[in-house]
């Protein structure tokens, strides 16, 4: 204690104290132990009359005193404390016996005030709890409709699997089932495969109405039956493994895949290339687990549907579309020269003509937006990985394609773009501006303008948020790492940027655009080659036969999801282009 200072007293702690003390009394106790048996016996608290209660107030002030005494003595903490007589009486009431009748019927009274409290309490009933009273609002398997007569459709699959050779169905069969269980016809892979169909090559009534009685019960929409269908047991989420039988199923009977049935080593590149642009749209949490819920806000159910009505596979463009595989396999065929179907920063700095910054390509393999540690370590990405770069390098307007291009400038992974990782990104561009002969604009002018054409939200940084609201998403990415892209922005008038990008409702997007383009040319070169080589009729190959063998030798030695030989010979007349070629 500092010199000079004195202890002042704290008045409730030494309230607090001979409250205690009172409390402990003997005849306290037997007053409340007195009290309690009436208020449990329902009956009025009465505390005598004013001479006994005098009388013990009396008795308990003396003994009061002592104990206080004792108390203040033995407190050898607190020796300066004094405290006088009309101090402690205005503290401490109960000491005094003048006042005991007063503070003796003011308890009584607060008493019989509790007592008349508490009593109508046990007499009231209780109202229901709330949580009764809120309707449930979370449906992880689907929000249950109106009454599912599950015995008539249970009845409907019988009917149907009794006109199969011992109430057995195959997987060619599986069709009429599927529509007996009021499901699109390209479920029937999913629903063979999930009643054990794969094991015996056939499916019994028994097994499959067991099966499908269960799923009635449990899931009430087509998203929870369809992630229920393919996932493995125990999980509730679909990874990429469980889409590879419906999807097996889907190249061998869709009538516009047809002509892959005599490219069977083929089959697999398509498969991961659909998986891949599944995973791109639909898992919105890039976790690379689809659950129920992704796959109920996504149109993938629909899309699936569609394969029962459209019989132009590459009608279906944002998952099926063979000619949009067709193009992502070429420029990945053309950048991998090594053929160890992996590439590297090299093999992806050469993509449109070095277009990409070095910068860039360093982020990209950095892990920022790949998955497969043992490609990371290495220093390169794999197919798969390369179907995400591509579609999100064409398109940067969509979602995914955003979050790819934003993941991979927040060097710091704070959520947010600085000022110093725009110039980070920038410097390599004005770099190339310079070897270009072409004078590059101060970064101080370019930021004013991303900030116009961004609007942020808050002042010094550009959020996720802050892009998705953007409508001209793709020229703030151009601008930072794409030299012929940002080049092309700049020769386009202003107004005509602006027009393109409040064209939302447009029916064809960036990607798809691109896809079409690039198809057409694919395929006039092929054209050209091959007249000029043999004359004969055009074919659709994306590689030279020296290149197949080489191809078809890597996949003999590498598992399924891994790359397949070269594309089937395709006659031109399938796909209808005639008219492009005359």
């Amino acid at each position: 204690m500092s010199p000079g200072k004195v202890l002042q007293p704290v008045p409730k702690m030494k309230v607090d104290e001979l409250f205690l003390c009172w409390l402990s009394q003997p005849a306290t106790q037997l007053t409340l132990k007195d009290c309690l048996r009436r208020i449990k016996n329902e009956e009025k608290t009465h505390i005598g009359n004013g001479d006994s209660a005098n009388g013990k107030n009396k008795r308990f002030a003396n003994k009061s005193s002592n104990s206080k005494q004792c108390i203040v003595g033995d407190d050898t903490r607190l020796p300066l404390m004094s405290l006088s007589p009309p101090q402690l009486s205005t503290t401490l009431p109960l000491a005094t016996p003048a006042s005991s009748r007063n503070i003796s019927n003011a308890r009584a009274a607060r008493r019989s005030a509790g007592t008349r409290v508490v009593q109508p309490k046990k007499e009231e009933t209780l109202p229901p709890s709330l949580s009764q009273n809120i309707p449930t609002f979370y449906f992880p398997r689907g929000c249950p409709k109106e009454k599912v007569n599950i015995d008539a459709v249970i009845a409907k699959i019988e009917r149907t699997f009794s006109e199969f050779p011992n109430e057995r169905a195959t997987l060619e069969d599986m069709g009429k089932v599927a529509k007996a269980c009021g499901c699109p016809l390209y479920w029937k892979g999913p629903l063979f495969y999930c009643a054990g169909g794969e094991r015996t090559g056939y499916v019994s009534v028994h097994k499959f109405v067991a099966m499908w009685r269960k799923i009635l019960q449990t899931c009430y929409d087509d998203a929870a039956k369809f992630v229920h269908l393919l996932m493995n047991p125990g999980c509730n989420y679909l990874v990429q493994e469980d889409f590879i039988p419906f999807l097996q199923d889907v190249v061998n009977s869709h009538p516009g895949l047809s002509f892959l049935k005599e490219a069977s080593e083929f089959h697999s590149r398509y498969i991961t290339t659909v998986i891949q642009r599944i995973f791109y749209t639909v898992n919105r949490s890039w976790s690379g687990k689809i659950t129920c819920n992704e796959l109920r806000k996504s149109n993938f159910l629909q899309n699936v549907a569609l394969l029962e009505e459209e019989a132009d596979i590459n009608q279906l463009t944002e998952y099926f579309s063979y000619e949009h595989f067709y193009v992502i396999y070429c420029k990945f065929w053309e950048l991998d020269t090594d053929h160890d179907l992996y590439i590297d920063r090299k093999d992806l700095a050469r993509h449109n003509d070095h277009a990409i910054s070095n910068r860039m390509i360093e982020r990209i393999f950095s892990g920022a937006v790949t998955r497969g540690r043992k490609a990371q370590k290495d220093g390169k990405i794999s197919y798969a990985d390369f179907v995400w770069f591509l579609i999100s390098e064409e398109d940067k307007k969509t979602p995914t394609s955003i979050e790819y291009w934003f993941r991979c400038m927040d060097l710091d992974g704070d959520g947010a773009l600085s000022m110093y990782e725009l110039e980070y990104f920038y410097e390599e561009q004005c770099q190339k501006l310079d070897n270009m002969a072409i004078e590059p604009l101060p970064f101080e002018d370019c930021l004013c303008q991303m900030l116009d054409l961004v609007k942020p939200q808050y002042e010094g940084k550009i959020t996720l948020h802050d892009l998705k609201r953007c409508k001209l998403t793709n020229v703030f990415f151009d601008t930072f790492f794409n030299i012929e892209k940002y080049l092309d922005h700049e020769q386009k008038d202003q107004f005509s940027m602006l027009r393109d990008g409040e064209g939302e409702s447009q029916e064809v997007s960036d990607w798809e655009r691109y896809a079409a383009e690039e198809y057409d040319i694919l395929v006039a070169e092929e054209a050209a080659s091959d007249q000029w080589n043999d004359g004969y009729e055009a074919e659709l190959n994306p590689v030279d036969h020296q290149k197949a063998n080489v191809l078809k030798y890597q996949m003999e030695k590498r598992p399924f999801f891994e790359m397949p030989s070269h594309l089937a010979d395709v006659d031109l007349d399938e796909y209808d282009y005639e008219e492009d070629f005359e």
